[in-house]
């Protein structure tokens, strides 16, 4: 299996004149996009579908009255001077996620970053969201449809590469195995030393920094570094929605 990583969200435009009907797509927003979606799915949510901008959350509001809105700017829920007078339901954390809120429900989601990276992805012959919370089972439905390509997709920050989102790609690389790119090869690289203590080595990133210092958002930095609680699959369908495809292996 060839595998190739895309480090920053930077290298996402390029997505759009490429022919990915062939390869696989596993997306990482490790604080916290993916991470939240894998929960939401987990705790019994219908579908997640993940949008880019605000008006297109809202649109989906206005056609689908008992949706649920989710997302965030600058890491916290999005109010109704964001999104011209809905204050959104959710925000980005997962722990808000819980089984009674998202039970049989579906989530309109758009978040700075991680929706974006999945809408890139879309053309992909198998795009999944990615997360340390579910990456055991993401491998095992990986070694299961065996594609020939995979493509490993860091979410970022900004325009700018996420610590968190390369150790993921890196864990799930390492987990894989194959020809692996050079972006890849970085990326296994920096897991394998992070390994031994990954919480820690996680809450050294810019964007988990940043969540530590916003007292109620704290406890979603340690949440995100569990490994393998979730034994679904987050896949996204030709409607453009999340659905977990069922426990792996």
């Amino acid at each position: 299996m060839r595998i190739e990583t895309i480090l920053s969200p930077a290298e996402l435009p390029a997505l759009a004149g490429r022919d990915l009907r062939g390869t696989a797509c596993v997306v990482f927003d490790i604080l916290r996009a993916t991470s939240t979606m894998v929960t939401a799915l987990h705790h019994g949510a219908q579908r997640v579908i993940p949008v880019r901008e605000i008006p297109e959350a809202v649109a989906w509001r206005q056609r689908q009255p008992d949706v649920l809105l989710a997302g965030e700017r600058d890491g916290v829920r999005i109010r109704a001077d964001q999104s011209g007078g809905i204050d959104f339901d959710l925000g980005n954390s997962p722990r808000e996620f819980r089984p009674e809120k998202v039970r049989g429900k579906t989530i309109v989601s758009t978040t700075t970053n991680g929706t974006r990276a999945l809408r890139a992805c879309a053309s992909g012959g198998l795009v999944l969201a990615g997360s340390f919370l579910n990456l055991a089972a993401t491998c095992r439905f990986l070694h299961q449809g065996a594609p020939d390509e995979l493509l490993l997709v860091c979410a970022g920050t900004g325009e700018g590469v996420a610590l968190e989102d390369v150790l993921a790609a890196g864990a799930l690389a390492g987990l894989i195995g194959g020809d692996f790119s050079d972006a890849t090869e970085i990326a296994v690289r920096t897991f394998l030393p992070a390994k031994a203590d990954l919480p820690a080595v996680l809450a050294s990133s810019r964007n988990a920094r940043r969540l530590l210092a916003i007292p109620e958002l704290r406890p979603d930095v340690a949440f995100c570094a569990q490994r393998d609680v979730y034994p679904l699959v987050a896949a996204l369908k030709a409607d453009g929605g999340l659905e977990a495809v069922g426990k792996a292996g």
